[in-house]
């Protein structure tokens, strides 16, 4: 983004997800399933970094402008799968040609976007642009991207197993998860209000909200109320983690740095993303996996002991 405008990652993302979508369409063959999700993830980088920076370049506030773009996209999350699953009885080709279609009209909207020009490289910054992620504020948003991935990654991998070990049917296990991605939705409405508590609040009530709540998810998954309780909290916690997150660190760095700091904490959280999964799969060789969960939501909770620790400047 400091060569090319945020508009063009954009447009960029809308045909590669078209792409991706097409490509399942086409084939089950499985070197086309593994090309189309690299396609997809690739997609999804462009998206989501170039989403937020042209995001906060359009308004005065970072935490109004992400939270309006989290509840887009948690309102697409909820609707997508449910539509997906009405289309998939009339063919299974169906739901990906739609969303093929639905990639392809989204180019129509993004060419009348404002082309904002390239940022100015990191010239206005006191180090040079180096270590970022370290920068007080950064480091806090970094931190709670990365807790907002891991808990993506578990929920949607490891909580529907430990919900059917448990007992839960098919039906329960799929509200029990609607019930956690809904909340999100709560969690980003409420992220200006937070946000207002100041950095150290909000990485707290983020991470301890999303820990906690995914942690009591494993060993009280029996428990349908209980579960979707827990669940229900985690998802609140989540939903303030990845809209305050980022617009901490668009608010803490120089307006030219903007794109290189949304850029360093979506990558927190798509490491997170992926080496979440990779840590409960060795989790539960040794372990159950609702102690495996327990462990993981514990740890996510983690960065919550650093706001105690001393000279934490920014916070």
């Amino acid at each position: 983004m400091r060569t090319f405008p945020d508009k063009w990652f954009l447009i960029a993302a809308a045909l590669l997800i078209t792409e991706s979508c097409a490509l399942l369409a086409s084939s089950d063959a499985l070197w086309v399933l593994s090309l189309a999700q690299l396609v997809q993830g690739t997609s999804r980088a462009l998206f989501w970094t170039s989403s937020q920076t042209h995001a906060v370049r359009t308004s005065s506030s970072a935490v109004a402008a992400l939270r309006d773009v989290n509840l887009a996209a948690a309102i697409g999350a909820l609707t997508g799968p449910a539509a997906a699953g009405y289309l998939w009885e009339t063919s299974v080709q169906l739901p990906m040609l739609a969303g093929a279609a639905a990639g392809a009209l989204a180019v129509c909207p993004l060419l009348l976007i404002i082309k904002f020009p390239p940022f100015e490289g990191t010239k206005s910054a006191p180090d040079g642009g180096k270590h970022l992620w370290r920068r007080p504020g950064v480091d806090a948003a970094c931190w709670m991207n990365g807790a907002a991935g891991a808990w993506k990654s578990l929920l949607d991998s490891y909580v529907p197993v430990v919900l059917s070990l448990a007992g839960q049917s098919a039906i329960t296990t799929g509200v029990l998860m609607s019930t956690a991605n809904t909340m999100v939705l709560c969690g980003s409405a409420a992220s200006g209000w937070v946000r207002r508590k100041g950095i150290r609040a909000s990485l707290m009530t983020g991470v301890l909200a999303a820990g906690l709540g995914l942690a009591a998810a494993g060993p009280v998954a029996g428990w349908t109320a209980i579960a979707a309780a827990a669940l229900a909290l985690s998802g609140v916690g989540a939903g303030i983690l990845q809209t305050v997150g980022p617009a901490i660190a668009a608010e803490a760095v120089h307006p030219e740095e903007r794109g290189d700091a949304l850029a360093v904490t979506g990558t927190f959280r798509a490491s997170a993303l992926f080496l979440a999964p990779i840590g409960m799969a060795g989790l539960v060789t040794i372990v159950p996996v609702a102690g495996a969960l327990l462990a993981a939501g514990l740890l996510i909770s983690a960065p919550a002991a650093a706001t105690w620790l001393p000279g934490r400047r920014g916070l």
